[in-house]
Protein backbone atom coordinates (compact mmCIF):
# COMPACT_ATOMS: atom_id res chain seq x y z
CA UNK A 1 0.00 0.00 0.00
CA UNK A 2 1.17 3.59 -0.61
CA UNK A 3 -0.90 6.71 0.63
CA UNK A 4 1.23 8.79 -2.14
CA UNK A 5 -0.15 7.28 -5.08
CA UNK A 6 -3.48 6.03 -6.67
CA UNK A 7 -5.13 3.32 -8.41
CA UNK A 8 -5.39 3.49 -12.06
CA UNK A 9 -9.00 2.75 -12.47
CA UNK A 10 -9.63 3.71 -16.02
CA UNK A 11 -6.93 1.19 -17.08
CA UNK A 12 -7.58 -1.96 -15.07
CA UNK A 13 -8.78 -3.27 -18.08
CA UNK A 14 -5.33 -3.32 -19.43
CA UNK A 15 -2.85 -5.84 -17.34
CA UNK A 16 -0.98 -7.13 -19.97
CA UNK A 17 -0.29 -3.09 -21.55
CA UNK A 18 1.02 -1.76 -18.81
CA UNK A 19 4.49 -3.25 -18.11
CA UNK A 20 6.54 -2.90 -21.57
CA UNK A 21 9.82 -1.98 -21.43
CA UNK A 22 10.66 1.27 -20.26
CA UNK A 23 10.97 3.83 -23.38
CA UNK A 24 14.52 5.80 -23.62
CA UNK A 25 14.82 9.02 -21.92
CA UNK A 26 17.36 11.99 -22.57
CA UNK A 27 19.81 12.94 -19.91
CA UNK A 28 17.62 14.73 -17.05
CA UNK A 29 18.61 17.90 -17.25
CA UNK A 30 18.23 18.00 -21.00
CA UNK A 31 14.59 16.25 -20.61
CA UNK A 32 14.04 18.73 -18.36
CA UNK A 33 14.94 22.08 -20.61
CA UNK A 34 13.20 19.94 -23.82
CA UNK A 35 10.04 19.86 -22.10
CA UNK A 36 10.29 23.07 -19.60
CA UNK A 37 10.61 24.60 -23.56
CA UNK A 38 7.88 23.03 -25.01
CA UNK A 39 5.30 24.05 -21.69
CA UNK A 40 6.51 27.48 -22.27
CA UNK A 41 6.27 28.05 -25.73
CA UNK A 42 2.60 29.38 -26.10
CA UNK A 43 2.54 30.89 -22.66
CA UNK A 44 5.95 32.51 -23.80
CA UNK A 45 4.25 33.74 -27.02
CA UNK A 46 1.24 35.27 -25.10
CA UNK A 47 3.30 36.93 -22.74
CA UNK A 48 6.37 38.42 -24.98
CA UNK A 49 3.65 40.16 -26.79
CA UNK A 50 1.83 42.10 -24.13
CA UNK A 51 4.24 45.33 -24.74
CA UNK A 52 3.19 45.58 -27.85
CA UNK A 53 -0.39 45.80 -28.00
CA UNK A 54 -0.80 49.70 -28.25
CA UNK A 55 1.62 49.60 -31.23
CA UNK A 56 0.01 46.85 -32.69
CA UNK A 57 -3.59 48.93 -31.94
CA UNK A 58 -2.31 52.26 -34.06
CA UNK A 59 -0.23 50.34 -36.62
CA UNK A 60 -3.55 48.22 -37.31
CA UNK A 61 -5.92 50.98 -37.31
CA UNK A 62 -7.88 48.44 -34.93
CA UNK A 63 -9.72 49.43 -31.43
CA UNK A 64 -8.10 48.23 -28.32
CA UNK A 65 -11.04 45.57 -27.89
CA UNK A 66 -10.38 43.73 -31.15
CA UNK A 67 -6.54 43.70 -30.50
CA UNK A 68 -7.38 42.25 -27.12
CA UNK A 69 -8.89 39.36 -28.67
CA UNK A 70 -5.54 38.40 -30.12
CA UNK A 71 -4.91 36.92 -26.84
CA UNK A 72 -8.06 35.81 -26.10
CA UNK A 73 -7.61 33.61 -29.68
CA UNK A 74 -4.55 32.50 -28.29
CA UNK A 75 -5.40 31.13 -25.22
CA UNK A 76 -8.51 29.50 -26.11
CA UNK A 77 -6.46 27.61 -28.89
CA UNK A 78 -4.17 26.77 -26.37
CA UNK A 79 -7.17 25.42 -24.05
CA UNK A 80 -9.11 23.57 -26.85
CA UNK A 81 -5.91 22.22 -28.95
CA UNK A 82 -5.05 20.02 -26.46
CA UNK A 83 -8.59 17.81 -26.10
CA UNK A 84 -7.20 17.17 -29.85
CA UNK A 85 -3.47 16.37 -29.59
CA UNK A 86 -3.57 14.59 -26.54
CA UNK A 87 -6.13 11.58 -27.56
CA UNK A 88 -3.68 12.21 -31.28
CA UNK A 89 -0.74 11.18 -29.20
CA UNK A 90 -2.48 8.65 -27.96
CA UNK A 91 -3.18 6.78 -31.18
CA UNK A 92 0.05 7.94 -32.94
CA UNK A 93 2.76 8.01 -30.48
CA UNK A 94 4.00 11.35 -28.89
CA UNK A 95 6.80 12.72 -31.71
CA UNK A 96 4.37 12.94 -34.76
CA UNK A 97 1.94 14.96 -33.47
CA UNK A 98 4.43 16.90 -31.07
CA UNK A 99 6.68 17.83 -34.89
CA UNK A 100 3.28 18.29 -36.70
CA UNK A 101 2.23 20.82 -34.25
CA UNK A 102 5.75 22.89 -33.84
CA UNK A 103 5.55 23.04 -37.66
CA UNK A 104 2.25 24.68 -37.77
CA UNK A 105 3.14 26.93 -34.59
CA UNK A 106 6.34 28.36 -36.68
CA UNK A 107 3.77 28.82 -40.02
CA UNK A 108 1.41 30.60 -38.16
CA UNK A 109 4.19 32.52 -35.94
CA UNK A 110 5.89 33.56 -38.64
CA UNK A 111 2.76 34.83 -40.34
CA UNK A 112 1.83 36.41 -37.07
CA UNK A 113 5.16 39.34 -38.46
CA UNK A 114 3.25 39.75 -41.68
CA UNK A 115 -0.39 40.05 -40.77
CA UNK A 116 -1.91 42.77 -42.72
CA UNK A 117 -4.90 43.69 -40.48
CA UNK A 118 -5.77 43.19 -37.18
CA UNK A 119 -8.40 40.40 -38.43
CA UNK A 120 -5.82 38.11 -39.88
CA UNK A 121 -4.01 38.66 -36.75
CA UNK A 122 -6.82 37.30 -34.66
CA UNK A 123 -7.03 34.25 -37.03
CA UNK A 124 -2.85 33.01 -36.63
CA UNK A 125 -3.17 33.66 -33.21
CA UNK A 126 -5.90 31.07 -33.21
CA UNK A 127 -3.94 28.75 -34.94
CA UNK A 128 -0.85 29.38 -33.36
CA UNK A 129 -2.54 28.35 -29.80
CA UNK A 130 -3.97 25.53 -31.32
CA UNK A 131 -0.57 24.18 -32.41
CA UNK A 132 0.90 25.52 -29.59
CA UNK A 133 -1.25 23.02 -27.54
CA UNK A 134 1.11 19.94 -29.01
CA UNK A 135 3.93 21.18 -26.72
CA UNK A 136 1.87 21.70 -23.68
CA UNK A 137 -0.13 18.53 -23.58
CA UNK A 138 2.55 16.12 -25.08
CA UNK A 139 5.49 17.45 -22.50
CA UNK A 140 2.95 16.27 -20.04
CA UNK A 141 2.21 13.08 -21.44
CA UNK A 142 5.61 12.36 -21.76
CA UNK A 143 6.39 12.63 -18.19
CA UNK A 144 4.08 10.13 -17.81
CA UNK A 145 5.41 8.13 -20.23
CA UNK A 146 9.31 7.62 -18.73
CA UNK A 147 8.06 8.42 -14.97
CA UNK A 148 5.88 7.13 -12.00
CA UNK A 149 5.28 8.00 -8.74
CA UNK A 150 7.60 9.84 -6.45
CA UNK A 151 9.90 10.04 -9.43
CA UNK A 152 7.22 11.47 -11.95
CA UNK A 153 6.03 14.33 -8.81
CA UNK A 154 9.94 15.43 -8.60
CA UNK A 155 10.29 15.79 -12.28
CA UNK A 156 6.91 18.40 -12.46
CA UNK A 157 8.39 20.45 -9.82
CA UNK A 158 12.04 20.66 -11.36
CA UNK A 159 9.83 21.27 -14.82
CA UNK A 160 8.23 23.71 -13.40
CA UNK A 161 11.30 25.70 -12.56
CA UNK A 162 11.95 25.84 -15.97
CA UNK A 163 8.32 26.81 -17.50
CA UNK A 164 7.92 29.72 -14.79
CA UNK A 165 10.53 31.28 -16.01
CA UNK A 166 8.52 32.20 -19.27
CA UNK A 167 6.35 34.59 -17.33
CA UNK A 168 8.87 36.52 -15.69
CA UNK A 169 11.12 37.43 -18.97
CA UNK A 170 8.95 37.38 -21.63
CA UNK A 171 6.95 40.78 -20.80
CA UNK A 172 10.94 41.79 -20.59
CA UNK A 173 12.01 40.39 -23.30
CA UNK A 174 9.37 41.62 -25.70
CA UNK A 175 9.91 44.97 -24.58
CA UNK A 176 14.10 45.58 -25.35
CA UNK A 177 12.67 43.37 -29.21
CA UNK A 178 10.66 46.96 -28.99
CA UNK A 179 13.52 49.32 -28.64
CA UNK A 180 14.92 47.59 -31.86
CA UNK A 181 11.90 47.18 -34.17
CA UNK A 182 8.42 46.99 -33.92
CA UNK A 183 5.74 44.63 -32.73
CA UNK A 184 6.20 41.94 -35.93
CA UNK A 185 9.66 41.96 -34.56
CA UNK A 186 8.45 40.30 -31.20
CA UNK A 187 7.30 37.45 -33.59
CA UNK A 188 10.49 37.15 -35.65
CA UNK A 189 11.80 36.43 -32.23
CA UNK A 190 9.30 33.85 -31.57
CA UNK A 191 9.77 32.11 -34.63
CA UNK A 192 13.65 31.64 -34.43
CA UNK A 193 13.51 30.48 -30.64
CA UNK A 194 10.46 28.16 -32.15
CA UNK A 195 12.38 26.80 -35.08
CA UNK A 196 15.51 26.10 -33.03
CA UNK A 197 13.50 24.07 -29.88
CA UNK A 198 11.90 22.53 -33.05
CA UNK A 199 15.33 21.08 -34.27
CA UNK A 200 16.44 20.16 -30.83
CA UNK A 201 13.22 17.89 -30.69
CA UNK A 202 13.54 16.17 -33.50
CA UNK A 203 17.15 15.95 -33.02
CA UNK A 204 17.14 14.43 -29.26
CA UNK A 205 13.66 13.68 -28.14
CA UNK A 206 12.82 10.10 -29.06
CA UNK A 207 9.50 8.53 -28.71
CA UNK A 208 8.23 7.45 -25.62
CA UNK A 209 5.24 5.59 -26.15
CA UNK A 210 5.85 2.22 -27.27
CA UNK A 211 3.33 1.00 -29.95
CA UNK A 212 2.34 -1.94 -27.48
CA UNK A 213 0.45 0.74 -25.32
CA UNK A 214 -1.00 3.04 -28.22
CA UNK A 215 -4.75 3.16 -28.58
CA UNK A 216 -5.87 1.95 -32.04
CA UNK A 217 -9.08 3.68 -32.17
CA UNK A 218 -10.35 6.78 -34.00
CA UNK A 219 -12.57 9.53 -31.97
CA UNK A 220 -14.84 7.10 -30.50
CA UNK A 221 -11.86 5.35 -28.69
CA UNK A 222 -10.48 8.72 -27.53
CA UNK A 223 -13.99 9.92 -26.07
CA UNK A 224 -14.26 6.55 -24.50
CA UNK A 225 -11.01 7.04 -22.44
CA UNK A 226 -11.90 10.74 -21.42
CA UNK A 227 -15.43 9.40 -20.08
CA UNK A 228 -13.62 6.49 -18.26
CA UNK A 229 -10.97 9.18 -17.11
CA UNK A 230 -14.04 11.30 -16.24
CA UNK A 231 -15.69 9.35 -14.31
CA UNK A 232 -12.99 7.71 -12.03
CA UNK A 233 -14.04 10.16 -8.80
CA UNK A 234 -10.30 10.66 -8.06
CA UNK A 235 -9.10 11.45 -11.36
CA UNK A 236 -12.16 14.22 -11.77
CA UNK A 237 -11.25 15.48 -8.15
CA UNK A 238 -7.40 15.84 -9.12
CA UNK A 239 -8.47 17.28 -12.23
CA UNK A 240 -11.09 20.07 -10.75
CA UNK A 241 -8.63 20.46 -7.46
CA UNK A 242 -5.90 21.85 -9.97
CA UNK A 243 -7.86 23.31 -12.18
CA UNK A 244 -9.85 25.72 -9.34
CA UNK A 245 -6.47 26.46 -8.06
CA UNK A 246 -5.29 27.28 -11.36
CA UNK A 247 -8.52 29.70 -10.89
CA UNK A 248 -7.05 31.46 -8.40
CA UNK A 249 -4.05 32.27 -9.79
CA UNK A 250 -5.15 33.62 -13.21
CA UNK A 251 -7.50 35.43 -10.74
CA UNK A 252 -4.09 37.20 -9.26
CA UNK A 253 -2.41 37.61 -12.97
CA UNK A 254 -5.72 39.73 -14.53
CA UNK A 255 -6.11 41.46 -11.43
CA UNK A 256 -2.49 42.09 -10.09
CA UNK A 257 -1.72 44.88 -12.29
CA UNK A 258 -4.62 47.13 -11.95
CA UNK A 259 -4.64 46.06 -7.88
CA UNK A 260 -1.09 47.04 -7.24
CA UNK A 261 -0.92 50.18 -9.21
CA UNK A 262 -4.10 51.81 -9.61
CA UNK A 263 -5.22 50.67 -5.73
CA UNK A 264 -2.22 51.05 -3.95
CA UNK A 265 -0.67 53.54 -5.99
CA UNK A 266 2.41 51.28 -7.21
CA UNK A 267 4.71 52.30 -10.25
CA UNK A 268 5.14 49.74 -13.18
CA UNK A 269 8.36 49.17 -11.73
CA UNK A 270 7.33 48.04 -8.17
CA UNK A 271 4.72 45.54 -9.96
CA UNK A 272 7.34 44.08 -11.95
CA UNK A 273 9.53 43.25 -9.20
CA UNK A 274 6.42 42.45 -6.92
CA UNK A 275 5.50 40.35 -10.18
CA UNK A 276 8.75 39.02 -10.19
CA UNK A 277 9.59 38.15 -7.08
CA UNK A 278 5.81 36.25 -6.89
CA UNK A 279 6.65 34.15 -9.23
CA UNK A 280 10.01 33.73 -8.08
CA UNK A 281 8.36 32.43 -4.78
CA UNK A 282 6.31 29.86 -6.52
CA UNK A 283 9.32 28.15 -8.59
CA UNK A 284 11.08 28.35 -5.25
CA UNK A 285 8.20 26.24 -3.37
CA UNK A 286 7.81 23.50 -6.45
CA UNK A 287 11.94 22.87 -5.69
CA UNK A 288 11.16 22.65 -2.11
CA UNK A 289 8.46 20.58 -3.15
CA UNK A 290 10.32 18.37 -5.46
CA UNK A 291 13.70 18.00 -3.58
CA UNK A 292 12.47 17.50 -0.22
CA UNK A 293 8.97 16.95 0.32
CA UNK A 294 8.30 14.30 -2.35
CA UNK A 295 8.78 10.80 -0.85
CA UNK A 296 9.26 12.39 2.62
CA UNK A 297 5.57 12.99 2.29
CA UNK A 298 2.46 11.65 0.73
CA UNK A 299 1.66 13.52 -2.12
CA UNK A 300 -1.90 13.93 -1.05
CA UNK A 301 -0.82 15.85 2.42
CA UNK A 302 1.83 17.98 0.24
CA UNK A 303 -1.37 18.66 -1.74
CA UNK A 304 -3.65 19.10 0.73
CA UNK A 305 -1.11 21.67 2.77
CA UNK A 306 -0.82 24.09 -0.90
CA UNK A 307 -4.69 23.97 -0.52
CA UNK A 308 -4.84 25.32 3.29
CA UNK A 309 -2.47 27.75 2.60
CA UNK A 310 -4.10 28.83 -0.92
CA UNK A 311 -7.67 29.58 0.99
CA UNK A 312 -5.66 30.74 4.55
CA UNK A 313 -4.01 33.33 1.90
CA UNK A 314 -6.84 33.99 -0.22
CA UNK A 315 -9.30 34.92 3.03
CA UNK A 316 -6.41 36.98 4.03
CA UNK A 317 -7.18 39.42 0.91
CA UNK A 318 -10.59 39.15 1.44
CA UNK A 319 -10.38 40.93 4.90
CA UNK A 320 -8.16 43.33 3.93
CA UNK A 321 -9.56 44.34 0.42
CA UNK A 322 -13.18 44.51 2.86
CA UNK A 323 -11.48 47.30 4.99
CA UNK A 324 -11.49 44.52 7.56
CA UNK A 325 -8.62 45.72 9.48
CA UNK A 326 -9.20 48.99 8.34
CA UNK A 327 -6.82 51.01 5.61
CA UNK A 328 -4.46 48.41 3.90
CA UNK A 329 -0.91 49.38 2.88
CA UNK A 330 0.74 47.43 -0.23
CA UNK A 331 3.05 45.55 2.03
CA UNK A 332 0.35 43.32 3.54
CA UNK A 333 -1.64 42.91 0.63
CA UNK A 334 1.86 42.10 -1.58
CA UNK A 335 2.84 39.91 1.35
CA UNK A 336 -0.69 37.38 1.44
CA UNK A 337 -0.33 37.74 -2.91
CA UNK A 338 3.26 36.09 -2.25
CA UNK A 339 2.15 33.46 0.18
CA UNK A 340 -0.87 32.33 -2.42
CA UNK A 341 1.68 32.71 -5.52
CA UNK A 342 3.83 30.31 -3.44
CA UNK A 343 1.38 27.95 -2.39
CA UNK A 344 1.03 27.13 -5.76
CA UNK A 345 4.46 25.09 -6.10
CA UNK A 346 2.85 22.93 -3.75
CA UNK A 347 -0.88 22.47 -5.62
CA UNK A 348 -0.34 21.91 -9.09
CA UNK A 349 2.37 19.45 -9.67
CA UNK A 350 1.22 17.50 -7.34
CA UNK A 351 -2.54 17.94 -8.34
CA UNK A 352 -1.29 16.68 -11.92
CA UNK A 353 1.45 14.10 -10.43
CA UNK A 354 -1.75 12.24 -8.80
CA UNK A 355 -4.48 12.80 -11.51
CA UNK A 356 -1.77 11.16 -14.02
CA UNK A 357 -1.05 8.50 -11.50
CA UNK A 358 -4.71 7.33 -12.14
CA UNK A 359 -3.87 6.45 -16.21
CA UNK A 360 -0.71 4.73 -18.12
CA UNK A 361 -2.85 3.75 -21.37
CA UNK A 362 -4.30 7.62 -21.75
CA UNK A 363 -1.94 9.30 -20.57
CA UNK A 364 -2.26 11.92 -23.83
CA UNK A 365 -6.11 12.11 -22.82
CA UNK A 366 -5.71 12.60 -19.20
CA UNK A 367 -3.04 15.60 -20.00
CA UNK A 368 -5.44 16.87 -22.72
CA UNK A 369 -8.53 17.30 -20.10
CA UNK A 370 -5.80 18.71 -17.31
CA UNK A 371 -4.54 21.11 -19.35
CA UNK A 372 -8.09 22.08 -20.76
CA UNK A 373 -10.21 22.06 -18.04
CA UNK A 374 -7.27 24.43 -16.24
CA UNK A 375 -6.94 27.10 -18.46
CA UNK A 376 -11.31 26.80 -19.19
CA UNK A 377 -11.67 27.57 -15.76
CA UNK A 378 -9.34 30.03 -15.39
CA UNK A 379 -10.71 32.43 -18.77
CA UNK A 380 -13.88 31.60 -16.87
CA UNK A 381 -12.77 33.28 -13.58
CA UNK A 382 -10.56 35.67 -15.03
CA UNK A 383 -13.43 37.92 -16.30
CA UNK A 384 -15.24 37.92 -12.69
CA UNK A 385 -12.09 39.84 -11.47
CA UNK A 386 -13.57 43.37 -12.60
CA UNK A 387 -17.56 43.11 -12.18
CA UNK A 388 -17.10 45.93 -9.25
CA UNK A 389 -15.62 48.46 -11.22
CA UNK A 390 -11.89 50.00 -10.86
CA UNK A 391 -12.01 50.92 -7.07
CA UNK A 392 -11.82 47.94 -5.01
CA UNK A 393 -9.39 44.62 -5.03
CA UNK A 394 -12.80 42.65 -3.05
CA UNK A 395 -13.53 40.99 -6.42
CA UNK A 396 -9.98 39.31 -7.13
CA UNK A 397 -10.06 38.30 -3.17
CA UNK A 398 -13.56 36.37 -3.78
CA UNK A 399 -12.39 34.83 -6.75
CA UNK A 400 -9.55 33.48 -5.56
CA UNK A 401 -10.67 32.65 -2.40
CA UNK A 402 -14.03 30.73 -4.03
CA UNK A 403 -11.53 29.13 -6.18
CA UNK A 404 -9.69 27.80 -3.66
CA UNK A 405 -13.02 26.67 -1.97
CA UNK A 406 -14.39 24.84 -4.59
CA UNK A 407 -10.56 23.32 -5.11
CA UNK A 408 -10.71 22.17 -1.32
CA UNK A 409 -14.52 20.87 -1.71
CA UNK A 410 -13.92 18.53 -5.02
CA UNK A 411 -10.05 17.29 -3.19
CA UNK A 412 -12.01 16.15 -0.11
CA UNK A 413 -15.30 14.81 -1.76
CA UNK A 414 -13.62 12.77 -4.49
CA UNK A 415 -10.35 11.98 -3.88
CA UNK A 416 -10.88 11.26 -0.61
CA UNK A 417 -7.05 11.37 0.47
CA UNK A 418 -7.45 9.51 3.73
CA UNK A 419 -7.95 6.42 1.99
CA UNK A 420 -4.55 4.68 0.90
CA UNK A 421 -4.94 3.38 -2.60
CA UNK A 422 -2.51 0.70 -3.80
CA UNK A 423 -0.83 1.06 -6.67
CA UNK A 424 -1.52 -0.83 -10.11
CA UNK A 425 0.21 -3.95 -11.35
CA UNK A 426 2.92 -2.56 -13.12
CA UNK A 427 2.74 0.24 -12.76
CA UNK A 428 5.38 0.31 -9.64
CA UNK A 429 8.97 1.66 -10.10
Amino acid sequence: MREDTAASAPESAHPAAAAPAAPARPAGLLLVLLLGGLTATTPLAMDMYLPSLPEVTRTLHAPAATVQLTLTACLAGMALGQLVVGPMSDRWGRRRPLLAGLAVYLVATALCALAPNVETLVALRLAQGLAGSAGIVIARAVVRDLYDGLAMARFFSSLMLVSGVAPIVAPLIGGQILRVTDWRGVFVVLTVAGAGLTALVWARLPETLPPARRHRGGVGEALRAMRGLLTDGPFSGYLLAGGFAFASLFAYVSASPFVVQEIYGASPQTFSLLFGLNSVGLMVTGQINGKLLVGRVALDKVLAAGLAVTVLAAAALLLMSAGVFGETGLVPVAAALFVLMSAMGLTLPNAQSLALLRTRQAAGSASALLGTSSFLIGAVASPLVGVAGEHTAVPMAVVQLAGALVAVACFVGLCRPWRARTVPEGDQN
